[in-house]
């Protein structure tokens, strides 16, 4: 299970990648492979706010319907609009194709109060 070390985690299995003034998001590779092939992704609009620990979107796959959590809050600035095309991607790229969302952070710090990749690995792994 790929678990990229500059990345940060959520507990429900949302990554975080720091790129200067935002943060990009997407589903971690674990949670992917949990959730069976995605048939379906559904994000929010550019322009919308999202609020740490709630639902900003969802996945669907040939089993279920998931929600996606937001890790941390903010503005969304940009969307991965091949999703819409190819939902695919999250299953065959959850760390770099299937990026969902970019956010412009409301603060920062929240970033810092997320899992390392050593302690996310220590999570999926107690599962």
């Amino acid at each position: 299970m790929a678990t990229p070390k500059e990345l940060r985690y959520s507990k429900e299995h949302e990554w975080v990648k720091i790129e200067g003034e935002q943060a990009r998001i997407g589903i971690t590779d674990f949670a992917q492979s949990e959730l069976g092939d995605i048939v379906f992704v559904e994000l929010p609009e550019i322009g919308d706010e999202v609020t740490a620990n709630e639902p900003f979107g969802s996945v669907e796959s040939v089993k279920t319907v998931s929600e996606l959590y937001a890790p941390i809050s903010g503005k969304v600035v940009e969307i991965n609009e091949e999703l819409n095309d190819s939902p695919e991607f999250v299953n065959e790229s959850p760390y770099e194709k299937a990026w969902m969302i970019v956010i412009e952070p409301a603060d920062a710090s929240d970033v810092e109060k997320l899992m390392s990749a050593a302690e996310y690995a220590s999570m999926i792994n107690e599962d």
